[in-house]
C-alpha cells in the first residue's frame, strides 16, 4: 500500500492517548514509506496525524475545502495542499488518492466520511481496505451497531467483515494489507440480482 486517507476529528478529545495515536500513526505511515492523505487542517488529530508524518520525513497531501481554508484552518506545512469547491468534492478527491482508508476518533464528519466510504465498498465502487483505529475502545460502540445490523437483517456478514478494527497501528496495518474485497456486492451476486 503506497497511500492511505486518513479521517479523524478536528478536536483533541479529552484523553491525551487519541492525540498521542495520531501522532504516532503519521509517524509510522513515514517510516514505512506510506503516504498520508487528510482533510488538510492544522487541528485536532487532523494535524496530529500530519504533523507525525513530517517529522518522520513523510509525503502528506491535504484536501480541503476553499472555506475552510478561509478560516485560517489549512496546515502550511504539508507537501502538498489541494484546495476543492465542496466537502463532497474532498472525499472524492480523498478517494482517488488512496488505496486504503482509516478512521481515527472522531465526530459526525469522521463518521459521515467512514460510512460513506463503507458504503461505496458494499457497492463494489472501489476494493480498498476501510479500517478502524481503535484507540482506547472508541469504535467498540461501531462493532456493537454493526452486529445488531447482521443480526436484525439490514447488514449482511460479508459486508461487516469488510470493516478492518484494531487498537493495533502495525496489526492494523497488516489487516489493509492482506485484505481482498468480497466477491459481491450489496444485490448482485455471481448469479445476477439478488
Amino acid at each position: 500500500m503506497k497511500s492511505v486517507t486518513i479521517f479523524c476529528g478536528s478536536s483533541f478529545g479529552f484523553d491525551e492517548i487519541y492525540k498521542d495515536q495520531a501522532n504516532l500513526l503519521g509517524q509510522v505511515l513515514a517510516k514505512k514509506g506510506i503516504r498520508l492523505v487528510y482533510g488538510g487542517a492544522k487541528v485536532g488529530l487532523m494535524g496530529a496525524v500530519a504533523d507525525g508524518a513530517l517529522s518522520e520525513g513523510g509525503e502528506v497531501i491535504g484536501v480541503l475545502p476553499k472555506f475552510l481554508q478561509e478560516k485560517e484552518l489549512a496546515h502550511e506545512g504539508l507537501t502538498e495542499l489541494i484546495l476543492v469547491g465542496s466537502m463532497h468534492e474532498r472525499k472524492l478527491k480523498m478517494n482517488d488518492l488512496c488505496e486504503g482508508v482509516i478512521a481515527l476518533p472522531g465526530g459526525f464528519g469522521t463518521m459521515e466520511e467512514l460510512f460513506e466510504m463503507l458504503t461505496w465498498a458494499q457497492l463494489g465502487l472501489h476494493e480498498k481496505p476501510v479500517a478502524l483505529l481503535n484507540i482506547n475502545g472508541y469504535y467498540d460502540c461501531i462493532n456493537v451497531l454493526t452486529k445488531t445490523m447482521v443480526d436484525s437483517g439490514f447488514l449482511k456478514n460479508v459486508n461487516r467483515d469488510m470493516l478492518l478494527v484494531s487498537d493495533n497501528i502495525e496489526n492494523l496495518l497488516h489487516q489493509m494489507a492482506v485484505y481482498k474485497a468480497p466477491e459481491v456486492g450489496k444485490w448482485i451476486t455471481k448469479k445476477g440480482l439478488t
